[in-house]
């Protein structure tokens, strides 16, 4: 199902044809809320080379905006409180707070802002948009994969995704590092970033 715009490989129109008449697709158009309670924001970053710490954001909101009728109006918005970044570990938090990397206290959020969508075949999905981080802003795609809709236990219609991406936290100005006796750098650069996320329909 194209909740996004599809990418088309081939002159003829007819798929845009499909997609309008598409009911199940049609059905879904309206806003969303994301649901933190069903939903994770997370990050993968290698450490000292030889294995991986994970970690999260346990404060954020976001919306969905899903149009049936003309997919490529689709939008999304994601906002986080660095603050609640969480790797199970106290001080390692603290550090990841301070000026040495995210500096939460000058700069308390990171925000997405989508741009453009592309829908990749199945239940593929490329969304694309503007990370702004420290105060830097720069493009991010992110791989989503559609998981589905449901009307949940309450009568809310629910939608889900699944999506990854991967950053150069340089880019963004995290630069901070400490070089390694065995050769090597303490904290990779690059950074996997992974969503899980539940949206449920806006009423009224």
């Amino acid at each position: 199902m194209a909740l996004f715009n599809r990418k088309r490989t081939t002159a003829p129109a007819a798929p845009a044809a499909v997609l309008d008449a598409d009911p199940a697709l049609a059905a879904l158009t309206g806003d969303y809320t994301i649901d933190p309670a069903h939903s994770s924001i997370g990050f993968t970053v290698r450490h000292a080379m030889v294995t991986n710490v994970r970690g999260g954001f346990g404060d954020y909101a976001g919306t969905l905006s899903l149009d049936g009728s003309d997919p490529s109006r689709s939008t999304a918005s994601l906002d986080i409180k660095i603050a609640s970044i969480d790797s199970g570990i106290a001080d390692r938090d603290t550090h990841l707070r301070s000026a040495d990397f995210f500096d939460a206290e000058a700069f308390p959020l990171m925000t997405f802002r989508s741009t453009a969508a592309e829908y990749l075949g199945g239940d593929r999905y490329r969304i694309t948009g503007d990370l702004t981080l420290r105060d830097v802003t720069k493009p991010l795609a992110i791989d989503l994969t559609f998981n589905g809709s449901a009307t949940d236990v309450y009568g809310s219609e629910r939608v889900g995704f699944e999506g990854s991406a991967e950053i150069l936290r340089s880019d963004w100005g995290l630069t901070w590092n400490a070089a390694l006796e065995t050769g090597g750098v303490m904290v990779s650069d690059k950074v996997k970033l992974s969503f899980d996320i539940s949206a449920v329909a806006t009423k009224g």
